[in-house]
């Protein structure tokens, strides 16, 4: 009799437990909001509701995968997501009617039109991705007298301004060299790599204090900067090689303390600005531990390039710098779809390999992502070497018309969402056959991004402490959902 009874009370917990979640989830639903982009589709960014099951126990039996959300436990904040503003994306914007160019700023700015950017990127003097090559000083002038940034008045600086202005007053932008002038390297070329001259080490020093005051004084403040774009690769365009312990010298003996003399300490220095791998986390180890050299580096950059040669990418590396260095940072700061072609516009794989990018690099502890052009043209361009590329956004010059890819609505479900200072939740997810990433907003506010590369659609529950909801997420899909 007595084990009937604890039977019979086991039953009646079981069932008010399961009537319990079942008013949560009924709870969830009215407050949740799904957002899906998918292939074949009419769905980018919409707003999409009706995946999520309306008979919670019925579907239960059919979900696949289970993504278990700990808001009790967080990681990483966040800083921010964006592209970069370079002479190329400038220069195509100014083409476009003012019509288009409010558009334009409007998707990529302003959070409630568009998906919200709130991170940046641009170039000291030119860059691959410049018309020309050219500096702010005239050749061999040293003591830098001729400093000035008039050609960036012409596209680049209105294009920033009105982005920050379309942004509501803030963006968080970093700025990066690609090369010293000719005559401070050893090759005496700003192009094909070559290595600083010792002697010219405190005149570039100077250069990087020159180009933050000069865009201060235009309006656009600097948030801080990296030592060196890609500093183990001698390119056909604007190179500059540093080795591991070049970086930390320069950084220790000359940026770090002219930055503290010309009154700039308070801007973030980032070193490496190069490939994922076993070279992110030496450069990683020999500054992060010499406090000498630490102090002046708020964290560490990185690029997706490292697949270059067939290989996977190792967002491993990633995750052992987040381990072994918890107090500094890490941003990628550079990635993009290489071999521009026009028929390749819509292609799913190029938006794919965003997400699976933004998720990896956010669960291994990166607290920001900046993709490369913000805009280029019809042709993949400008480049002054012929080396295009594909931007989420280009323009049709020729026609005055925007072209939006994929990659744009895929990046568009973390930076609409995910807003400065929110925190990353840790989450398990228990198949493989999705990708998730979750983080909490500072006003509460719960985001979590799953992606399906499949090519069939998958059922999966979302719980955390206050529910479980059953959502369906098509076939090569990415959602945010919001909660």
């Amino acid at each position: 009799m007595k084990v009937t009874s604890q039977i019979f009370l086991s039953a009646f917990v079981l069932m008010q437990l399961s009537c319990f979640t079942s008013k949560i989830t009924a709870q969830k639903n009215n407050k949740i909001k799904v957002y899906t982009t998918a292939e074949n589709t009419n769905l980018k960014l919409s707003l999409s509701n009706d995946l999520i099951s309306k008979n919670n126990t019925q579907q239960q039996k059919t979900s696949t995968v289970s993504i278990l959300v700990n808001t009790d436990k967080t990681d990483q904040i966040f800083l921010g997501i964006g592209g970069a503003i370079t002479d190329a994306s400038a220069e195509v914007f100014a083409k476009l009617s003012p019509k288009k160019q409010q558009e334009f700023l409007n998707a990529y700015y302003d959070k409630n039109k568009g998906i919200g950017y709130t991170l940046a990127r641009t170039n000291i003097h030119s860059c691959d991705f410049s018309s020309d090559s050219y500096t702010y000083v005239s050749e061999g002038d040293k003591d830098l007298k001729t400093f000035n940034i008039d050609h960036d008045r012409k596209y680049r600086i209105p294009l920033i301004k009105k982005a920050i202005e379309t942004a509501g007053g803030k963006l968080t932008l970093f700025v990066s060299p690609w090369s010293p002038p000719a005559f401070m390297k050893d090759n005496n070329d700003i192009l094909h790599g070559g290595v600083l001259l010792p002697e010219f080490a405190p005149a570039w020093a100077l250069y990087y204090t020159k180009f933050i005051k000069e865009y201060e004084k235009e309006g656009i403040p600097i948030w801080g900067m990296t030592v060196q774009n890609e500093p183990m690769a001698k390119q056909r365009w604007e190179s500059c090689i540093y080795t591991p312990e070049a970086e930390r010298d320069f950084l220790k003996n000359h940026l770090g303390p002219t930055l503290e003399k010309e009154g700039l300490a308070s801007k973030n220095v980032i070193i490496w600005d190069h490939n994922r791998g076993d070279m992110l986390t030496k450069r990683a180890n020999l500054v992060f531990s010499d406090p000498e050299v630490s102090k002046y580096a708020w964290g560490i950059g990185f690029h997706w390039y490292e697949t270059w040669n067939g290989g996977p990418p190792q967002f491993e590396s990633v995750a052992k710098v987040h381990e072994a260095f918890p107090n500094k940072n890490l941003l990628f700061t550079e990635g993009c779809i290489e071999k521009f072609d026009a028929s390749k516009y819509q292609f799913w794989g190029n938006a794919e390999r965003y997400g699976i990018n933004m998720i990896h690099d956010f669960n291994n502890g990166t607290v920001g992502w900046t993709d490369w052009n913000i805009l280029l043209d019809q042709n993949g361009g400008p480049n002054h070497v012929g080396n295009f590329c594909f931007a989420p956004i280009h323009a049709d010059t020729t026609k005055d018309e925007l072209i939006y890819t994929p990659m744009y609505y895929y990046i568009g479900h973390f930076s609409k969402f995910i807003r400065p200072n929110a925190k990353r939740v840790l989450e398990t997810i228990s198949d493989k056959s999705l990708l998730s990433t979750s983080f909490k907003n500072s006003d509460g506010q719960l985001i979590t991004i799953v992606m399906n590369q499949s090519g069939k659609e998958i059922v999966y529950s979302l719980e955390n402490q206050t529910g479980k909801t059953t959502i369906t997420i098509p076939a090569h899909a990415i959602q945010t959902i919001v909660y």
